[in-house]
């Protein structure tokens, strides 16, 4: 077996086995001792982290912070990974942020020459292009090793009622808009709630018996039965919903179809005007009730009567303020 091929085998029989003895490897390779304690002495020098233990038990370990074995990447793989990496550079925080720019640059700089070149083109052809938010969301990391682990997070959180503190059990992180937010099952509300990272200045992770003092009482769904995907169902399993139908015209139809509303679908004519039949929270009608009203002319809400009703008290207040502006 010829050496560099022995030094890739021996690096996946070290991610493999994680503690090891030289005897054991010089054994498995048919290659003497000295050999062995020379090709661990490459794969450090390579980046392997591996430290000696001394004693009867004694050999070697991988640390915890291992590196990967080798991974072949076909041409196309490699600047696929390297773009989808790369596509996350508008957020001002992102999870892992140090380490992605790590990885941007080791595929970068171990690429071909022409393929670097063909990336250096593709740079100013394609962009995923988010809102630029001034927001800073540094507790990221955090939020999403409680929502792995399953623990609970004391936080400090600015919302509508001023700085609170809140214990939450993150279900996890997703960006949207720019922004990054946090499905959690807080425990003063005692059901989940979505939490805008920016909004939490201060956060630490809770356990030992002030964790289990929390938990006691709560009826939280088990781990594993609560994710991104189903959260919102399981928060809304006891919600007042309302039935919601809104004509739009061509223009309000565009407007509308670049929305994320995962309730509501927008129909279409063949003119390109439409109208909107669904449902929507009872408690969102604030959010319509302004969502609808920027959109002017293009959309007329005709239910719920409290959305209805909502409007014209806004529009009310609205040329009021105005009217008092004129006045002046």
């Amino acid at each position: 077996m010829s050496k560099s091929k022995r030094l890739m085998e021996l690096m996946l029989a070290v991610h493999r086995k994680r503690h090891f003895t030289v005897k054991e490897l010089a054994n498995e390779f048919g290659v003497s001792s000295r050999t062995i304690l020379r090709d661990l002495q490459e794969l450090g020098e390579l980046g392997v982290p591996l430290y000696s233990e001394v004693g009867p038990h004694g050999g070697y370990r991988l640390l915890n912070e291992r590196m990967l074995p080798p991974i072949a990447f076909s041409e196309e793989e490699a600047v696929a990974v390297f773009f989808a990496s790369h596509a996350l550079r508008h957020y001002r925080d992102i999870p892992f942020q140090t380490e992605i720019s790590s990885a941007l640059s080791k595929f970068y700089l171990h690429m071909p020459q022409d393929v670097r070149d063909k990336i250096d083109v593709m740079r100013d052809r394609v962009d995923f292009q988010v809102p630029q938010r001034p927001q800073k969301s540094p507790h990221l990391n955090l939020l999403l090793q409680a929502a792995i682990g399953q623990q609970v997070v004391r936080a400090e959180y600015d919302g509508r009622k001023g700085s609170e503190i809140r214990e939450i059990l993150p279900v996890g992180i997703y960006a949207s808009g720019g922004l990054w937010y946090c499905p959690a099952y807080c425990f003063s509300r005692k059901d989940y709630r979505l939490f805008r990272c920016d909004r939490i200045t201060a956060a630490e992770i809770l356990d030992g018996p002030e964790f289990e003092f929390l938990k006691a009482g709560h009826e939280i769904p088990k781990t594993g039965q609560v994710d991104l995907k189903n959260w919102g169902s399981v928060h809304h399993a006891n919600s007042e919903f309302v039935d919601i139908y809104v004509e739009l015209s061509r223009e309000g139809c565009r407007r509308c179809e670049s929305e994320l509303w995962p309730l509501l679908k927008i129909y279409t004519r063949a003119d390109g005007s439409g109208w909107i039949d669904g449902r929507i929270l009872k408690t969102d009608i604030r959010f319509f009730t302004n969502y609808f009203l920027g959109l002017g002319l293009d959309a007329k809400v005709t239910q719920p009567e409290e959305l209805v009703t909502a409007i014209r008290r806004q529009l009310t207040a609205v040329q009021e303020v105005y009217r008092q502006e004129d006045k002046g």
